[in-house]
């Protein structure tokens, strides 16, 4: 699965301009704050480059949105008023963006699917088709949650259901997670019923 291969990624300051798009060179802190930026860094770059992975399904993909929040963290670091709270901003920066990344490939599979792409080989073997269609039919069902159900979901499925965990990450009552749980438990088991259904009578 990829979050078991999800290890801890770096934060690589003089790479980012070059390898994101319209990316501006890090700003210098004093180095005080730079180490406390590093320290603090070192306690949530996995996490957050985790929470890309789970949306974005590809590693390169998400160490990119991991670099770009970095980078965003950093800039921002040191006009932040609560230093404290630096783990959960981190995380849901890198959330959003890979969230706009993914809408952004959706976007671009749709026109390149207009124009007659190629969709790629089909499996030769059937059971791996099988366990990918299943993949994609989950994928699915997840993307189409509401993004505060969608969150709650991907961070509870890194924490291992841990809902104190997210709550904190969230900086959101233990019992509004606990609701958008069972919320999105619920939405999800009735669209993979619905896609299931679709499948079988085609």
């Amino acid at each position: 699965m990829l979050l078991d291969e999800a290890n801890t990624i770096g934060w690589h300051p003089d790479g980012c301009a070059g390898r994101l798009p319209g990316a501006s060179p890090p700003v210098s802190l004093e180095p005080a704050l730079e180490r406390e930026f590093e320290e603090r860094l070192a306690d949530s770059s996995t996490l957050a480059f985790r929470v890309a992975l789970a949306v974005l399904r590809r590693r390169a993909d998400a160490e990119d949105v991991a670099q770009d929040a970095f980078l965003r963290a950093h800039r921002a670091f040191a006009s932040l008023r609560d230093r404290e709270r630096f783990r959960p901003w981190l995380v849901r920066t890198a959330f959003r963006l890979a969230l706009d990344r993914r809408r952004g490939e959706k976007r671009r599979g749709l026109r390149e699917e207009a124009f007659g792409a190629d969709p790629g080989p089909v499996p030769s073997v059937e059971d791996e088709a099988a366990r990918q269609q299943v993949r994609e039919r989950v994928a699915e069902a997840v993307d189409a949650l509401p993004e505060k159900l969608r969150i709650v979901t991907v961070l509870a499925a890194i924490e291992e259901q841990d809902v104190s965990s997210v709550a904190r990450l969230l900086e959101l009552p233990e019992g509004t997670v606990k609701s958008r749980l069972h919320r999105a438990r619920k939405e999800l088991a009735e669209r993979l019923r619905c896609l299931v259904s679709d499948t079988a009578t085609r």
